[in-house]
């Protein structure tokens, strides 16, 4: 996998005027590699779902922001990481309506539902790091084994 031209950030997350950056950051980067309005709004939503969650939840972070190519198909990848208490029970926040908090338990699925590709790696104590990736003419196909 190469990076593709485009605009790359590292954006901490912690504060709210940081959620503004985070989402003004995506909207620029996801334009600039040519996504359509439909495709950039869903990634921002996506990635203000995350960089809120990263805040609330894991105490603050940040977000790596990298343009991708894989097989000549371009996309914008988004990894938010922290270092707060990690999720317990990653089936049980996956499922709509559950929250630990105040929220409407839509975040991290309604997040995966807006994006090509979606992987969390979190442990309890250790911390979260989401990764999320949308691509611009549909996800790459896979190679064919000759």
């Amino acid at each position: 996998m190469q990076t593709a031209g485009g605009v790359s950030a590292c954006l901490p997350i912690h504060s709210d005027l940081d959620l503004v950056w985070v989402r003004q950051h995506v909207r620029q980067a996801a334009a600039q590699l040519g996504f359509g309005l439909v495709e950039q709004t869903k990634l921002v939503t996506a990635a203000s779902e995350l960089a809120r969650n990263t805040l609330i939840h894991g105490g603050g972070g940040q977000m790596e922001c990298a343009p991708v190519a894989v097989g000549g198909v371009q996309g914008l990848r988004l990894a938010f990481s922290d270092e707060g208490p990690g999720i317990p029970d990653l089936d049980r926040a996956l499922v709509d309506g559950f929250t630990s908090g105040e929220g409407l338990g839509m975040g991290l699925g309604g997040a995966r539902r807006l994006v090509h590709e979606f992987t969390i790696d979190s442990r309890p104590g250790r911390g979260t790091t989401v990764t999320v990736t949308t691509w611009l003419s549909g996800p790459p196909r896979p190679r064919e084994e000759r």
